[in-house]
């Protein structure tokens, strides 16, 4: 199999297919290997158009998995990063979409509940070359207040709701991606907070993912 010449259809027919076309980003799925951030027992799956189970690192990761190539690429193109920006990911797993975002900011912050996977995704992220993302093994559900104020927080887990102490962990205009909903309906939706405080939350696409450990929940109907 030459493994490039997959990556290069990867791309093609997965990637620019799901309006992903800045070429920055398209650039970089092909030097950024995907390939070396899957679990062993799962690296032919590598480059496929689905999701990549993470049991196999760690026992007790029963529900955590690999995004698509896809929606990799779509979060890393549209949280419109330019270089300068903190971001704060909530959910390592791999460690890959993590080094999407440090190779196109000043630094990651990054926090895994998972103490196994935190491992697995600093062993990658070094293997890569990545040497501007931190992992933190903690719970990140409401956000990471001990590295604040962040230019940008991407949650990777889907949640109910947005919890609202997220926000005072931003800086005066910055921007929080999350997937907010439940089954059978959930929205990839990316707030904007201008420097006047206030929000601007544009749906991207629809989607459902993992929830997120210790994820907030909407209020329950009181009668």
């Amino acid at each position: 199999m030459n493994i490039e010449q997959v990556r290069f259809n990867m791309v093609e027919q997965q990637i620019r297919t799901w309006d992903v076309l800045d070429t920055d980003v398209l650039d970089l799925l092909h030097t950024l290997k995907r390939e070396n951030f899957v679990p062993p027992a799962q690296r032919e799956f590598a480059l496929m158009d689905i999701e990549i189970p993470l049991s196999s690192v760690a026992a007790s990761a029963t529900r955590e998995k690999m995004w698509t190539p896809k929606m990799e690429a779509r979060i890393a193109q549209d949280v419109s990063l330019t270089g300068t920006e903190h971001v704060l990911e909530i959910g390592t797993g791999s460690g890959y979409l993590t080094g999407l975002l440090a190779s196109r900011a000043a630094r990651v912050t990054s926090i895994e509940i998972n103490s196994d996977l935190a491992k697995f995704a600093t062993d990658n992220l070094a293997r890569a070359g990545i040497t501007n993302a931190t992992i933190i093994t903690g719970d990140g559900a409401r956000g990471w207040k001990g590295q604040a104020p962040y230019d940008v927080i991407v949650f990777t887990g889907s949640m109910e709701v947005l919890p609202e102490e997220v926000f005072a962990q931003l800086k005066a205009t910055g921007k929080v991606f999350a997937i907010v909903g439940k089954l059978p309906v959930m929205n990839a939706q990316l707030v904007t907070v201008s420097a006047s405080g206030g929000r601007h939350a544009r749906t991207l696409f629809e989607t459902v993912v993992t929830p997120l450990t210790n994820a907030a929940k909407a209020p329950g109907f009181v009668f």
